[in-house]
């Protein structure tokens, strides 16, 4: 009996053992972040970031090709609307945070103002002047994709604002959003092969609004090109080299970009199966991965890497919340979050110029069930 009884005993100890083993829990070394809040208040601050540079029409960067003397002409009379904030497709950055946070915040005590300057600035006649713009054969490229990705997605803010006013916007600058919508169905497939930096280029990026806008507004047509184009560029993609990020000014992460569109044109199970080729160490309970180091926010290229870790962010809470054995990396997003959120609001103007709609849409995803 006493033998019986020692032996039982060792193959429950042996069975419990096997168990520990299988389920490893997060290291106790690995600090718990706690995710950033998204309130009014917080809410209130990020909306000072575009009502400071809207309307300011320099410092400007135009990044357009001039046929003639005669195009050298004042930001604001190419692009009545989005003519501030340094850059056209930063101007789009600014316009969408306004939007969003008086969509999500309406008591907000600046948004009476806000819908005031969208009423007056998103109009049928300045949208008419910057349609006319980029219709022009020397300017085919211009923004090419990402600004075309930015401006679709405020389009898509519009479209789903349940509120006369967003209604009456749409309306307003969808001969725009038209343009863009064939101006990707053009290019794409025309590129053969994916453009993989960390920067403005990055073709996954450059898919991802667009294809949200699609699947919102019923463009079938584009979201069923994007689909095809993502799965030709990355589905037999393995072993992201997350070690070589980030370069230096990166502020877009090339594996989870990547991650995020295929996240989005991929069922549920075949994404599953992808990602574990992918990068399968994300499964991995104590993995981490270092924020990306900001040395001088002054610089407008070395603050890019705030913008990385708000993307970064972004893409890992919508994984995260969509699939459960994914949900230990909130941790790792959280603490990109937190690295670069609170030098958000009193920063230079080089980052403070557009860096809030990354912050934005990264704590957009932070609660988000299924995250588009």
């Amino acid at each position: 009996m006493l033998l019986f009884l020692i032996i039982s005993f060792m193959a429950c100890a042996e069975k419990e053992q096997k168990a520990n083993e299988s389920t490893p829990e997060i290291s106790s070394g690995i600090i718990e972040n706690i995710p950033p809040k998204f309130n009014q208040k917080e809410a209130a601050n990020l909306l000072e970031l575009p009502l400071k540079c809207y309307d300011q029409e320099y410092p400007y960067k135009p990044g357009t090709v001039l046929e003639s003397k005669n195009d050298v002409r004042p930001p604001i009379e190419n692009f009545p609307i989005f003519y501030g904030c340094f850059d056209w497709h930063s101007s789009v950055h600014g316009y969408w945070s306004m939007i969003t946070l008086v969509k999500n915040f309406p008591e907000l005590e600046e948004a009476a103002r806000v819908r005031e300057i969208l009423k007056n600035t998103l109009t049928k006649e300045h949208i008419e002047v910057e349609t006319a713009f980029f219709s022009r054969m020397v300017n085919t490229s211009f923004e090419r994709t990402y600004g075309w990705n930015w401006f679709l997605k405020l389009a898509e803010e519009l479209y789903t604002w349940e509120n006369p006013l967003g209604q009456e916007l749409y309306q307003n600058i969808k001969p725009l959003a038209d343009l863009f919508v064939e101006r990707y169905k053009e290019f794409l497939p025309k590129l053969v092969y994916p453009i993989r930096v960390g920067e403005h280029t990055n073709t996954a990026f450059g898919l991802t609004f667009a294809y949200d806008y699609a699947v919102t507004t019923g463009e079938d047509e584009l979201r069923d090109l994007i689909k095809s184009r993502a799965n030709d560029f990355y589905f037999n993609d393995k072993n992201c080299p997350i070690g070589w990020e980030p370069s230096g000014f990166d502020f877009l992460s090339p594996c989870f970009e990547e991650i995020n569109i295929m996240r989005r044109v991929l069922d549920e199970k075949e994404f599953l199966t992808w990602l574990d080729q992918f990068m399968p160490q994300l499964k991995d309970k104590n993995y981490e991965l270092e924020v990306g180091e900001v040395s001088d926010r002054e610089d407008g290229k070395l603050v890019h890497l705030d913008g990385l870790n708000f993307s970064r962010a972004w893409s890992i809470y919508a994984l995260a919340n969509q699939f459960e054995e994914y949900a230990h990396l909130k941790n790792v997003a959280n603490e990109h979050m937190n690295y670069s959120l609170p030098n958000l609001v009193d920063d230079s103007y080089e980052g403070g110029h557009w860096l809030g709609s990354f912050a934005i849409y990264a704590l957009l995803q932070l609660n988000d069930e299924v995250s588009q």
